[in-house]
This record gives structure tokens, C-alpha cells and sequence, in this order.
């Protein structure tokens, strides 16, 4: 199993919308991926709760069965959506993939 954590900083306005609001733009976006293909085994979303330590905004953290399934969802037509919404709206991105 593939564990994918990325978490993403984002620009205090970009797109004509605020951070928070694109926070939670991304945040539905990312979570209306949880499907997109087979041999995703999990997919949850986080937003940084303000008072306690973090250094990034949003978090996702996805399982999937192999390589293959996490390159199926990053590569799916959806996916890319996301990702190139992602490119206007954050400054900063941090990944980590590795096996369970």
C-alpha cells in the first residue's frame, strides 16, 4: 500500500477569494477525487485549526493499493482540475509518498 500525504500553503488572496475561502474550495475539490480511481483505499482532507502548531493550511492524506492506483488518480482528467487550480491558490506544497 502507497500512503500519499501532501499538505499546501496557500496565498493570503488569489482568484479573487480570500484564503480561507480557497481553503475550503480546494478542500471540496480534493475530496470529490476520493473516487476517481480504483485502488484508492482511503482519502481524507484536513484544514489547520487555528491556536494549534501548523506551518501549512490543508493536508490530505490518501491511501492507495500500489503505484499504479496513486499514478491513476494523479493522472485522471478530475485530478488535474484540482491541480491546476491549486497552481493560482498556493504558495507553497510538501509531499511525501511511501509504503505501508
Amino acid at each position: 500500500m502507497i500512503r500519499h500525504i501532501v499538505m499546501w500553503k496557500f496565498k493570503e488572496s488569489a482568484e479573487g477569494a480570500t484564503r480561507a475561502e480557497n481553503i475550503a474550495t480546494f478542500k471540496t475539490m480534493l475530496e470529490g477525487c476520493r473516487d476517481l480511481a480504483p485502488g484508492t483505499l482511503h482519502l481524507e482532507t484536513g484544514i489547520a485549526e487555528p491556536g494549534l502548531a501548523s506551518t501549512f493550511d490543508l493536508v490530505l492524506v490518501s491511501d492507495f493499493t500500489d503505484k499504479a492506483a496513486l499514478d491513476a488518480y494523479q493522472d485522471h482528467p478530475d485530478h488535474q482540475v484540482v491541480k491546476d487550480f491549486a497552481k493560482r491558490v498556493v504558495e507553497a506544497r510538501q509531499c511525501v509518498d511511501y509504503v505501508v
